[in-house]
């Protein structure tokens, strides 16, 4: 599997408010050298969410700082509690995290990039802006957001890129047109795109519609993001006359390993379907979360990515592989 983790003490050195509603960490593991890691790099966090632990990732902010690692977390009232206990954590916390690792590679063959950030979304194309800048690549960043105020780190991308930094602010009747921007692009241009699930499902059909290939969207979402508000709902295994209550806080991946019905999993972002199992009957709606399938699949409602999506009402699923019989 090619995910995989290495785990490694670190300590929260400081915090600040970029907003009031996204804070930025800066994290220093032990033996902490300061080297460089690729563009749009993730840590996992070690957390605690109702006294259980869980895992959550988050993108690393521009590129190497001696410093340390720096994230930004939104504390999201809808969240399953991992921004909750970030936001609880004072400099001078000790955290386990695990090493460095990127899911948003770029083709440094192309001449012409685009750049596209929805809200929290900026974090891991800060570090791809500034490779870029000192590659004196072609590119532009386009950031939306509902308000100019939600918009963080405008000064340092505003110094890095001046002319080439468009700000696509809601509030100010400035809003993003995916269709036209990826028609005005170049047939070699390479975009790279993080934000919400709903603005990545929009990117991908603007991107498709403009007879561009798929393969050529290289993009990073939410994992917790969803068209449906994040709600308890129930899981029932099919041919076993049993049902499961997932909490809100809570992945169905989770629930399901912590009953002792194992469901394996490799990346838990959604991006790899190695947790996928069938879905036999939907009472309710299913809220597809995941980027590994595509819409027509998702549409077709017969498989759900046990770690990142969710649903309303119940629905009940095959898994495969079950427990042996005690």
């Amino acid at each position: 599997m090619r995910f995989i983790e290495t785990w490694t003490p670190a300590t929260l050195i400081a915090t600040r408010d970029l907003t009031s509603s996204i804070r930025e960490f800066l994290i220093r593991p032990e033996s902490f050298d300061g080297a460089a890691y690729p563009v749009g790099s993730h840590i996992d966090v070690a957390v605690t969410v109702d006294g259980r632990p869980e895992t959550r990732s988050y993108s690393l902010i521009g590129e190497a700082d001696r410093a340390g690692y720096r994230i930004a977390v939104r504390r999201a009232e809808d969240s399953r509690g991992g921004s909750h206990y970030m936001w609880s954590l004072a400099p001078g916390a000790r955290l386990t995290i695990t090493l460095p690792s990127s899911l948003l590679p770029i083709d440094w063959a192309r001449r012409h990039y685009c750049l596209i950030a929805g809200g929290i979304g900026i974090t891991p194309l800060i570090g791809a802006a500034q490779a870029l800048a000192r590659r004196k690549a072609e590119f532009t960043l386009h950031y939306a957001v509902r308000s100019r105020e939600d918009a963080v780190y405008l000064d340092v991308l505003g110094t890095l890129l001046n002319e080439r930094l468009v700000v696509h602010a809601g509030d100010e009747g400035r809003r993003l047109d995916l269709d036209s921007l990826f028609a005005s692009l170049p047939p070699d241009a390479m975009p790279l795109f993080c934000g919400p699930m709903r603005m990545l499902d929009a990117a991908r059909r603007a991107w498709t519609g403009a007879g561009r290939a798929l393969s050529d969207l290289r993009y990073e979402t939410f994992g917790s993001s969803g068209l449906l508000p994040t709600e308890d709902f129930r899981v029932r295994l099919a041919d076993r006359g049993i049902e499961l209550e997932i909490p809100r806080d809570r992945s169905m991946l989770d629930a399901l390993n912590a009953a002792g019905y194992e469901v394996i999993s490799d990346c838990r972002r959604g991006e790899c379907g190695v947790c996928a199992v069938d879905l036999v009957h939907i009472d309710g709606e299913v809220d597809h979360r995941d980027v590994f399938f595509s819409e027509n699949q998702k549409r077709a409602n017969e498989k759900i990515c046990a770690c990142v999506s969710r649903a309303r009402g119940t629905i009940t699923v095959d898994m495969l592989h079950r427990p042996d019989a005690v």
